[in-house]
């Protein structure tokens, strides 16, 4: 069953079969590979020939000869020879190619052509692209499915759960799309997702960036991953680590916590000063890309629930195109201010409302932010206690609405 992914094909569509390359970046096995075979289902209801697709994926070993741009730029020249019309050059995982830039640049300026690739690092999908390729290419980036997307997959392999037995499995699996194929077997998961996290710590992280001290890197992110959500700076990291008899600089810290982030296995949400309109340079919050690795690797989501579902509306506000900060409002915090052009929206996210001290706290930030966007209080409860102009939404609607402004 392949999902349409349709808020991504959305965006992509306008640029289908146009002079430009179509890029999509994102965390390793995240679904980018499928959301090319989303863009040749498309070609294909468009009128254009299967016969006129070719495709690279570049963690295939039998194509390893071609992980340098001139073996690869002459191995398209030469398949490409005889077909009719403009041809659809599809890259996955292009950042194994050695300079592969100037190998697509050149298949551009050569051939009639449509290319869309993927990457799995951040900061070699921008610089060099910015370098070689500026104003030649738009970018996308991909996560793992939504609880949308999980839904349906997730009663094809148990079409007698409930929409709520459905969102207790996505807060243990997360969104990881080649789950569905193992019919979501809890063993089975768990050992696909520990070997999905190896693999973007050992190929995106430390073999990119050429780290040796693996155990370093390894605690670095496990501190992160259960620390996920909350505020923490370097400093307080590495007085952690000396807590613990370990010498690490911040320096060191902040650079490992960067290649992290160009592997898409974090995100960094720094906090803003409604008040002075400035965005604040420390104290930032870290949030992982798919919590499901975080249980599968660290365990406990479930004694971390509120994180976990901090996470959850994090990585949704991402997948429809915000920009977020963390809300600082004098002494208090609002988890999430979203922006996306001239739109906003404000989130904070409860485990439930069980108290009234935790209404308060939930609703009377609100009290402090003087305009008339929209203000969500998104929690578990089912029962509707929205007040004051605040909307309080349970997660699942709040996941599934079309839209929220």
């Amino acid at each position: 069953m392949l999902i349409e992914r349709e808020r991504y094909m959305s965006r992509i569509r306008p640029f289908i079969g146009k002079d430009i390359i179509k890029v999509m970046t994102g965390m390793r096995r995240c679904g980018k590979s499928v959301m090319l075979e989303l863009v040749k289902r498309e070609l294909v209801r468009e009128g254009v020939s299967e016969a006129n697709f070719f495709s690279y994926n570049f963690e295939d070993l039998t194509i390893s000869n071609l992980c340098e741009a001139t073996a690869l730029h002459d191995d398209v020249c030469k398949r490409v020879q005889g077909a009719i019309g403009k041809v659809y050059l599809f890259f996955d995982e292009i950042q194994e190619v050695l300079e592969w830039e100037k190998a697509i640049n050149s298949l551009r300026v050569r051939l009639d052509c449509d290319i869309y690739i993927t990457g799995s690092n951040a900061r070699l999908l921008s610089s060099e692209l910015s370098t070689y390729l500026a104003g030649r290419y738009v970018e996308f980036v991909i996560y793992p499915f939504s609880f949308g997307e999980f839904l349906p997959l997730y009663r094809q392999s148990f079409p007698e759960a409930s929409i709520k037995e459905c969102f207790n499995a996505f807060i243990s699996f997360g969104g990881m799309p080649f789950l569905s194929e193992l019919n979501y077997n809890e063993n089975a998961s768990k050992v696909y997702l520990s070997d999905a996290f190896s693999s973007v710590v050992v190929k995106d992280i430390a073999k990119r960036n050429n780290i040796r001290d693996i155990d370093l890197l390894e605690r670095i992110i496990a501190y992160v991953m259960s620390n996920m959500g909350c505020t923490f700076s370097a400093s307080s990291l590495s007085r952690y680590f000396k807590s613990q008899d370990r010498r690490v600089s911040v320096d060191t810290i902040l650079n490992y916590l960067k290649f992290a982030m160009e592997a898409f296995l974090f995100y960094q949400v720094k906090r803003e000063d409604l008040m002075g309109k400035e965005v604040l340079v420390s104290n930032e919050k870290y949030y992982i890309a798919d919590h499901g690795l975080r249980e599968a690797v660290w365990g406990r989501n479930n004694e971390s629930i509120e994180l976990v579902l901090e996470n959850i509306v994090l990585i949704e506000l991402f997948r429809r195109g915000y920009d977020v900060h963390v809300g600082r409002v004098g002494d208090k915090e609002i988890d999430f201010v979203a922006t996306r052009q001239n739109e906003k929206i404000y989130v904070q996210v409860s485990y439930m409302l069980a108290s009234e001290s935790t209404i308060e706290r939930e609703f009377g930030v609100y009290a402090l932010v003087r305009d008339n966007w929209p203000k969500y209080v998104v929690s578990m409860d089912e029962l509707d206690m929205s007040r004051d102009g605040v909307k309080h939404v349970n997660i699942i609607e709040f996941l599934l609405a079309a839209d929220w402004n």
